[in-house]
């Protein structure tokens, strides 16, 4: 599957829409800094079409602008 391009201030990214990760919302895309897939930038929340994301140490993904949220994978009591 072809990669979209989107304009982001410094360049473009391009975003993998056949690689998502499920949200509250939408589903979140994985977002490249080449067409070759070969560096990873970050995710694309879908519900509201923006690169605006943050990704913490536990894989959780939250959108900035509407708050879609992707739960870590596996969860550990230990981290809390």
């Amino acid at each position: 599957m072809s990669l979209e391009a989107r304009d982001h201030g410094d360049g473009t990214l391009y975003v993998a829409r056949d690689e998502a990760e499920r949200g509250s919302k939408a589903p979140f895309f994985v977002v490249y800094v080449t067409e070759d897939r070969s560096r990873r930038w970050g995710y694309f929340c879908s519900n509201c079409e923006t690169l605006d994301t943050a990704v913490d140490s536990m894989g959780r993904i939250q959108c900035n602008g509407c708050s879609n949220l992707h739960k870590a994978e596996e969860w550990d009591a230990a981290h809390e």
